[in-house]
Formats: structure tokens, C-alpha cells, sequence
């Protein structure tokens, strides 16, 4: 296969095993919402703090959307896009392949990308993860209005390259927020207040069975009031009952729908009925994402968007419209699926994620990471109302975690940093063993079993101190305080005590911390 050549090819491959593993440490006063959120948001150089995340998500991404720069020419304030191309290169290749190793084998990645460095980078990825793996590009209609920056041609489009982890297991592209069963909300704010009649088991509820007495259930500008005593039973309302609201439907054009057996369906508590219009089968997106075929969303909306958020001068340079990547994520994820976007900006694909109900980890270097992302997602958490947020029935919730980029698990010597604790080097130990997350909850010398192999390990006195050197050096009687296991077995130490004979007949292989320990 063709590969990129490029000066200083042989060093930029090399950025991968020689960028350090650092910890993550978190930051309270930027964390928000639900603390115990798996949604993070880290501040530092995305390298790092990919590599950071390796030991404990690798192969656990379901979809990465990236928004990397496009090597322009042109400065914008809050990132550096005028990058040499060699230093362009240089940059994406080791960060690709520190993505690709994040996604799970049936994930995807989309990077969005202009005419100046498509073919280049398409090039790259083919090597990084194979050309049978090219899901294909996206052509994005990106503005109204033509730009004229190339002297030949004025420009309305950009690129959305996509690539599967193991194409073979990676989903169609359907639905996402645009297409066939699209929720079209029955209230909608400015109409007249009326009382709408449900027949009893007529409307499928998404929350748990319960009871509901009358109340008033308005939030936001969604204005419900629950009249009668409701019983969810089997995911239907076992009894009639009536609704006040400002509806969009008429009490007649809502029994026109359930005569024809249509769905009317609320999620959550304030209730908002939805009539999915199912459009017949699901269908495939288009690679068109345009005005025309899916009113898509553009630099222009982003920019409204962005100016509602943060002020008009305190806006994003050329941030990515919600729609357009709520389209990516809704067409190849789920509920509860993980999305990542290292090149965060803004936060559109983190907000855009939340609202959507996926997880979400999110890296930026600058300091707009605490100005822009940090105030943005609070802002989601509390209910923001831009963007997507009517299409899905945002209502907030949710929380995220703010890390900082930490220390270096190893010191420049190789030695490993005096202030690393047990589990950090657990999970590096597991993670270069395996190539599997680490996992573990509780604290063990037994790190876990994979394949058949046994891992533990003697650190920072993980047995309450066994005598020699605080339990770190294997000797008999640590040995025998070993959760046991009868097999194969890898143990790391500050040193061994015991005999050849003994390590063989125990199947053990003893590695010594930190001479043996990979760094990558």
C-alpha cells in the first residue's frame, strides 16, 4: 500500500511510544453538575492526554468526531492553524494512532477536513487503519454564501472523512437527528393553552412504570399540566388522561393520528408528547450532508449559536453547526456509547453529546477549555435551549469532570515518580500487558486474568507490608499472601527472592519494576 512520505517521517512515528504517561488530576472548581458523571473534560496537550487515557479506555470509544486544523494560512484567535506541512503532519499521525487504538472494534472516527490537506490525510489514515476500513467522505455544505478566499472558485463545501475500526462490525450510517423517525414535538410555546385526551393505552412511555398524580409539570418554556391521576403500567398509560398545555395539535388532529395507529410517545416527566413520524424503513444518510436534502446546518448557524453562548465577541472561530454533528453521532450510536473529540474548541461535540444522552471525553489545550467548553457545557447541564436542544427534548442534567494534565508516571532517569500510586501503575502495567482497559475497582496485587494469565503486582505496599521492602520484593511468604491462582502467573517486583526452580514449579514469571515495565 502507498504510504506519506514526508521530512522527518521516521522521528513523527516514533511521537506515539516517546510521548510520557502522564496522570490525570482533577479539578474541582471547573467539574460541574453529577460529580460522579463519566463525562470528562480535560486541559492539556491532546498527545498526552490521549496517552493518559489508553490504560483505561482502549478500545471503549464508540465514535470519535475530530475538527483538527486545517493548515490555512490564516491565524484565528483561539488556536494556531498556520502550521507548516510537514509540522502538520508531524502533528495528526501520532495523534491517529493513538485514536484508532481508543476506538472499540465496531467504533468509528470522523474528521472533518478542508480541500488543502483531504488527500493528504486520507492517505495517512489509510495506512493507520487500513483502506478496507474507509466508510467514505461526507461533502458538507458549509456556508450560504460562497467563499471567495480561492481566486478560481468560490468554496461552499467541506470534507467529513470516515473510517471504521473493523469496517466489518461498524454500523450503517441512519437516522441520526435529521432523517426517518424524527420526533416532531406536540407542544410548542406561543399557542393557545387547550386540554389534549389520551384513550387509555394509547401513548408508549420510555420511563419506568409509575403513578403520577395531577400536577403541574412545566419547565423551561414547555408549559404541561398533568390533570387526571396517571398509571404507567407495561410502558402505556393503563387509564385516560388529560393534558394542558400551549399544543401545536388539535385535539381532532391527535385522534386523526392514533386512528391511523401512529405513535405518540413521552420520554421523560415534563411530559412532551411526540408523534415519531416513521417514514417507512430506516434509511441510510447521504454523503450529501446539504441545505437542500437535510436543511444541514452552517458556518452561519454555528456562528448564531456560538454568539448566544458567549457573546458576539467572545465567539468561536468557525465552530461546527450542533446539527451537523448531532447528524454524525445519532447515525452511528446509541444511548449510553461514548463519544470523544480531542480537538474540542468550542465544545460542540461534548454538548452535542450530552444532550444526545451519550458519554463523552473531550480534550483541548487552550485556555478556552475552562472559557468556552468548560462555561458552554455548564450551560448544557442547566438546560440550554440553542443548538439541537428542542430536536431531542433537552431538558439538562448530567454533569461532567474538569482534568488537568498531571505528572509523568516515570521520571526522566526511567524511574518511577515518587508520587505515583498504586493504581496509576496497576493500570499502566495492565494496559501494556493486555492492550485492554484497566478495569479494577478494588485494590489488589492481583491486577486481573487475561487469557489465562494471572498479573499482580508489589508496589507502595499494596499487602500492608509483608516485611522486605515493604512487600515489594517477592519472597516466600508474600508469595503465599497472594490471591491465588492456578496458572500461569506475571508478577512485578522490586526484586525476587526466590529460586528458578521455585518461579517455574509456581508458573511465574517475575518482571522487575521499573527496568521491565513497557512504556509503551
Amino acid at each position: 500500500m502507498p504510504i506519506l512520505h514526508w521530512l522527518d517521517r521516521d522521528k513523527t512515528i516514533k511521537q506515539t511510544s516517546r510521548a510520557p504517561y502522564r496522570l490525570l488530576e482533577i479539578d474541582p472548581k471547573f467539574s460541574c453538575g453529577d460529580r460522579n458523571s463519566q463525562n470528562l473534560l480535560i486541559q492539556g496537550d491532546n498527545l498526552e492526554a490521549l496517552k493518559a487515557l489508553l490504560p483505561y479506555y482502549a478500545g471503549k470509544v464508540k465514535c470519535i468526531f475530530i475538527d483538527p486544523p486545517y493548515n490555512t494560512k490564516s491565524a484565528f484567535e483561539h488556536y494556531d492553524d498556520n502550521l507548516e506541512h510537514t509540522k502538520w503532519l508531524e502533528m495528526m499521525y501520532p495523534r491517529l494512532e493513538l485514536l484508532a487504538e481508543l476506538l472499540s472494534d465496531d467504533g468509528v472516527i470522523f474528521i472533518s477536513i478542508n480541500d488543502d490537506q483531504v488527500h493528504y490525510l486520507k492517505v495517512i489514515l489509510d495506512e493507520i487503519f487500513g483502506r478496507k476500513n474507509f466508510c467514505g467522505s461526507f461533502v458538507w455544505e458549509k456556508k450560504k454564501k460562497p467563499s471567495f478566499l480561492n481566486s478560481n472558485m468560490g468554496s461552499v463545501t467541506e470534507y467529513i472523512l470516515s473510517y471504521a475500526k473493523n469496517r466489518i462490525n461498524s454500523p450503517a450510517f441512519i437516522g441520526g437527528v435529521t432523517t426517518a423517525g424524527k420526533k416532531y414535538p406536540l407542544n410548542n410555546a406561543g399557542n393557545s393553552i387547550q386540554i389534549l385526551t389520551f384513550p387509555a393505552n394509547s401513548v408508549e412511555f420510555l420511563c419506568e412504570d409509575q403513578i403520577f398524580e395531577p400536577q403541574d409539570m412545566s419547565s423551561g418554556n414547555i408549559k404541561t399540566k398533568l390533570l387526571d391521576r396517571l398509571e404507567v403500567k407495561d410502558g402505556r398509560n393503563k387509564d385516560l388522561f388529560r393534558l394542558e398545555g400551549e399544543w401545536r395539535y388539535s385535539q381532532k388532529k391527535l385522534s386523526e393520528i392514533l386512528s391511523n395507529k401512529e405513535r405518540i410517545v413521552i420520554s421523560k416527566a415534563p411530559f412532551r408528547p411526540n408523534h415519531i413520524k416513521e417514514g417507512g424503513e430506516p434509511k441510510k444518510i447521504k454523503n450529501l450532508l446539504s441545505i437542500a436534502h437535510y436543511n444541514m446546518s452552517t458556518y452561519e448557524d454555528a456562528a448564531e449559536e456560538g454568539s448566544l453562548l458567549f457573546g458576539h465577541d467572545n465567539s468561536f472561530d468557525y465552530p461546527k453547526p450542533e446539527k451537523l454533528i448531532g447528524t454524525l453521532i445519532g447515525s452511528s450510536t446509541k444511548e449510553g456509547d461514548l463519544v470523544l473529540d480531542s480537538f474540542l474548541g468550542s465544545g460542540t461535540t461534548a454538548a452535542v453529546a450530552h444532550k444526545m444522552n451519550r458519554h463523552w471525553i473531550g480534550i483541548e489545550m487552550g485556555e478556552h477549555a475552562k472559557t468556552h467548553c468548560a462555561v458552554r457545557l455548564q450551560q448544557v447541564i442547566d438546560g440550554e435551549q440553542g443548538g439541537i436542544s428542542r430536536d431531542v427534548n433537552w431538558q439538562g442534567g448530567g454533569g461532567l469532570r474538569f482534568y488537568n494534565l498531571g505528572e509523568a508516571i516515570f521520571d526522566e532517569d526511567g524511574q518511577i515518580n515518587k508520587n505515583i500510586r498504586f493504581e496509576h501503575l496497576a493500570a499502566h502495567i495492565w494496559f501494556s500487558e493486555t492492550k485492554t482497559p484497566f478495569g479494577q475497582k478494588e485494590k489488589s496485587p492481583l491486577l486481573g486474568i487475561h487469557e489465562g494469565v494471572a498479573y499482580y503486582l508489589l508496589f507502595n505496599g499494596i499487602l500492608g507490608d509483608k516485611s522486605i521492602s515493604g512487600g515489594n520484593v517477592l519472597t516466600s511468604k508474600i508469595l503465599s499472601a497472594l490471591p491465588n491462582f492456578n496458572g500461569p502467573k506475571v508478577i512485578y517486583g522490586e526484586t525476587s527472592r526466590l529460586g528458578l526452580s521455585k518461579l517455574e514449579d509456581n508458573q511465574i514469571t517475575f518482571k522487575q519494576t521499573p527496568y521491565d515495565i513497557k512504556a509503551r
